[in-house]
């Protein structure tokens, strides 16, 4: 792999640009396991500063980037990937599914995203000291478990009128729901799509 100059923390710029366009999509961060997973691949990963974590651009909306060419500029720290993306690479009403250094706006809802790309990670790491790796390789009964005993939780802290706890156990029980869509194989915009036929 041609070397590359990594910043103070680790990270090189990465441009990513359409092969077709010439349009210039986005700006992220790479370390060397995003890198060597995107050359050796076929899709761009990035390192997201936020969750200090690897980063599958994609992931959850199924935006994903293709690599078709990729460079370094002359001073080595730098990086230019030339791509086919499988859709857009952000969205005019929502910024699809990236980390928050990325976004325009830290609007609550897209903390779900961001949650689900960390979750869908540690299933496919499966790291030891991982909580979420854990539960998933319990199977997807016990994570269904948890979402029952969690919304439980939940249920009983608004009817005692517990509102100082009811956040964390919303937050606990929206988590655990998560863990269970990554348990079983499905991705966040299949539900927001539900919830958009609704509305009307």
């Amino acid at each position: 792999m041609t070397d590359v100059k990594l910043d103070d923390k680790g990270l090189v710029p990465a441009i990513a640009q359409d092969i077709n366009t010439g349009q210039v999509l986005m700006l992220g961060y790479m370390n060397p396991g995003s890198l060597k997973r995107t050359v050796e691949g076929t899709q761009v990963w990035f390192y997201s500063r936020s969750q200090e974590d690897l980063w599958h651009k994609g992931e959850v909306s199924g935006n994903y980037l293709n690599l078709r060419e990729w460079y370094v500029d002359c001073d080595a720290d730098t990086i230019l990937l030339k791509v086919e993306p499988d859709g857009p690479a952000c969205h005019t009403d929502q910024m699809d599914d990236l980390p928050a250094e990325y976004e325009a706006s830290d609007g609550g809802p897209r903390v779900l995203d961001e949650l689900f790309a960390v979750i869908k990670d540690r299933q496919r790491a499966m790291p030891d000291d991982s909580h979420t790796a854990k539960l998933l390789s319990e199977g997807t009964s016990r994570v269904a478990q948890k979402v029952i005993e969690e919304a439980g939780e939940a249920a009983l802290a608004a009817a005692t009128g517990d509102t100082e706890g009811l956040p964390g156990e919303i937050a606990d029980l929206l988590y655990h729901t998560l863990t269970l869509m990554a348990s079983a194989g499905v991705s966040p915009n299949a539900v927001w799509e539900e919830l958009r036929s609704r509305r009307g």
